[in-house]
């Protein structure tokens, strides 16, 4: 007999999709327009006495539809006790997937066999009922999982703890603020014993302290012989809490493995795929950047910078004109704004090279405290008394995590909000002509 816990096989989830003709969305129709259509065809038809005119009105809207596969040939198995993170980039299938695993949704085709009892946190507030309190609702839920009430008992004094909503316990949910409402989903979903635990990004919901607490009881719930599927945009937390991960792509399973391997492939996709990137390699006559890499720190996933340490880039350019190089770095926030800033400017003559031909730099900026997030890296290059010659926007980019994978909240000194802020090249840059 298999030791899988969860055995997908050729899953795949079909959606229709209606578009109106034309590009256009039908307009908003109340009721009383709809009465007033119908009273005006009624009369038109005692008038005419051709039923064909009702069908032949200018107004009418021809639509169309098609077949939208979210998912498509996905299969794989999970051990009992294992911690699989499901990543890939938004649209890639992976609530489709937590859905069908939580029996919301029936796949339309393939099969899944799940062999124990399932808790889902796929979205603030699943399976809670409004209107009743934070108590009632515990027991609601450990009742929905099959326990018993004294079962539940036993468990209860935890789950309010670990939640610290005791004095909002007798208060209706519906009252409660976000981080209060996934607090208690979490810990009720955690502390109710579940063979099988999917915990979707509504992490994100709290603070770096209830994640670090979040990510410790997932580890604890693995080591008890439970199975956790965890997803997330945060890959420091599936690196840290994860040793396979499913990487979905276009609603398939473009890798599952090592988490490390999966994490690398994902960054690569999402570098190779953003739609938003501006890169402008290669066009300028003098000088003319031709790669940008963001190097990781020993120890870290790559596209991953943990605040507060030493960020490396390495930059490949070709210069063909016999002053020095200056080499200004920008720091861009996921809303677009520059954040930070460096460059060589006024370094010694021996740092950068005055000879033509290209070159390979390797730049130490330390250190780089960031708030969490995703940010891009804007490079431009000149010469002294020069205009630059071009900048490279989005050339390379990276994620600052919320949670120290190691343990601990970072004390965050700067935050993408408060404004841009210099930081230091060290001297001397690393420098290799080829």
């Amino acid at each position: 007999m298999s030791d899988a816990i969860i055995t997908v096989e050729n899953l795949g989830k079909c959606y229709r999709i209606s578009h109106q003709a034309g590009g256009h969305r039908e307009p908003y129709t109340a009721l009383r327009d709809v009465l007033a259509e119908k009273a005006k065809g009624f009369f038109k038809k005692l008038k005419s006495g051709n039923s064909e005119n009702l069908k032949s009105g200018n107004n009418v809207n021809v639509s169309s539809s098609e077949d939208f596969w979210a998912l498509k040939d996905v299969s794989f198995e999970i051990k009992r006790g294992e911690v699989v993170g499901i990543i890939g980039r938004n649209g890639a299938g992976k609530s489709t997937l937590l859905k069908i695993l939580s029996r919301i949704t029936e796949p339309t085709t393939g099969r899944v066999c799940l062999r124990g009892r399932v808790a889902s946190l796929l979205e603030v507030g699943t399976g809670f009922h409004p209107e009743l309190t934070g108590r009632e609702n515990i027991f609601l839920n450990g009742a929905i999982l099959g326990m018993g009430r004294d079962e539940i008992k036993r468990k209860f004094d935890e789950v309010v703890a670990f939640a610290e909503v005791e004095k909002f316990l007798d208060t209706p949910v519906k009252r409660y603020s976000s981080g209060m409402y996934v607090r208690l989903a979490f810990a009720v979903a955690a502390h109710l014993e579940p063979e099988i635990l999917i915990v979707d990004e509504v992490l994100a919901v709290g603070d770096a302290e209830f994640q670090k607490k979040c990510l410790g009881k997932m580890k604890h719930v693995a080591g008890c012989g439970r199975t956790v599927l965890f997803v997330s945009h945060n890959m420091a937390a599936i690196a840290a809490l994860t040793k396979q991960a499913v990487l979905l792509r276009q609603g398939s399973v473009d890798f599952f493995g090592e988490t490390n391997e999966a994490v690398s492939r994902y960054i690569n996709l999402a570098t190779v795929l953003g739609n938003d990137l501006k890169r402008n390699f290669g066009q300028g006559t003098h000088l003319s950047i031709k790669s940008v890499q963001h190097i990781p720190n020993p120890g870290c996933l790559p596209g991953i910078h943990e605040s507060g340490t030493p960020l490396f880039l390495e930059l490949e350019l070709t210069k063909n004109v016999l002053a020095g190089l200056n080499i200004d770095v920008l720091i861009v926030a996921p809303n677009g704004v520059r954040v930070g800033s460096t460059s060589t400017l006024g370094f010694n003559g021996t740092s950068l090279p005055a000879k033509s031909g290209r070159y390979r730099c390797r730049l130490e900026i330390e250190p780089v405290w960031l708030a969490a997030g995703r940010y891009s890296i804007d490079i431009g290059i000149g010469v002294p008394g020069q205009i630059y010659d071009h900048f490279v926007e989005n050339c390379a980019r990276f994620e600052v995590p919320l949670c120290n994978p190691k343990g601990g909240a970072f004390n965050m000194t700067y935050h993408a909000d408060y404004g841009a802020v210099a930081f230091v090249i060290k001297d001397p840059i690393i420098i290799e002509q080829f």
